[in-house]
C-alpha cells in the first residue's frame, strides 16, 4: 500500500532548500508528485504532495522532520490519493482595480456554491495606462458534479458587477 503525504514548509529563502527536501525523500524511498513554491518577502514557502510505501513512511517523516533547522515543516498524512469528485475544472481569471475583500468575496461565494479551490494564484501589478494598481488572481476550481454551470457563470457576473472586476471562466 501507499502512504501519501502533503507538505507545508516555510523557511528563511537560500540556495539548497529544495535539494534538502527532495534529498530527504529520494534517501527515505519517496516521491515528489507535485508542488508549488514560491520565495515570497525573503521566505521560501512551498506546499507538496509525496508518495511513499506504507513500510517507510514514518521514517520518511522522520527524515523531513530532521529538516526543522532549514525549515518549518508541517506533514500530514492522506487516507486515500481519491481525486474531489467533480464534473469539471474551471479555471478563473480576474482583473480589477485593487482593493481589500476581493479574494474574501470571491471565496466566499464559491464555498457556499461547494466550488472548491484547488490553485490561486494572485498579483498586483501597476495598470499599463494610469499606473492605479490593478488586482489579478487565476484560480482552477472544482465544480462539484451536481452545480450547473451556468448557475456558477451567473453568480461570478453578479459579483464582478459588484466588485467593479472583470471574471471570466473557461471549461478545461
Amino acid at each position: 500500500m501507499t502512504t501519501y503525504l502533503v507538505l507545508t514548509v516555510i523557511g528563511d529563502d537560500k540556495p539548497g532548500l529544495v535539494e534538502s527536501l527532495s534529498q530527504a525523500i529520494v534517501d527515505n524511498s519517496g516521491n515528489w508528485l507535485e508542488s508549488s513554491m514560491s520565495q515570497l518577502a525573503g521566505k521560501f514557502a512551498g506546499i507538496l504532495r509525496v508518495s511513499v510505501s506504507d513500510r517507510d513512511a514514518d521514517q520518511l517523516i522522520d527524515a523531513l522532520n530532521g529538516l526543522s533547522g532549514q525549515l518549518k515543516l508541517v506533514i500530514e498524512r492522506v487516507e486515500s490519493d481519491e481525486v474531489f469528485k467533480v464534473s469539471q475544472t474551471v479555471e478563473l481569471s480576474l482583473v480589477g482595480n485593487d482593493r481589500p475583500g476581493i479574494i474574501r468575496e470571491i471565496s466566499h461565494a464559491l464555498a457556499v456554491m461547494s466550488v472548491n479551490v484547488e490553485q490561486l494564484v494572485t498579483e498586483c501589478v501597476p495598470a499599463p495606462m494610469s499606473g492605479d494598481i490593478l488586482f489579478k488572481a487565476k484560480s482552477l476550481l472544482k465544480v462539484p458534479a451536481d452545480l450547473n454551470l451556468e448557475v456558477l457563470q451567473s453568480e461570478l457576473e453578479r459579483l464582478a458587477d459588484d466588485l467593479i472586476v472583470e471574471i471570466e471562466l473557461r471549461s478545461l
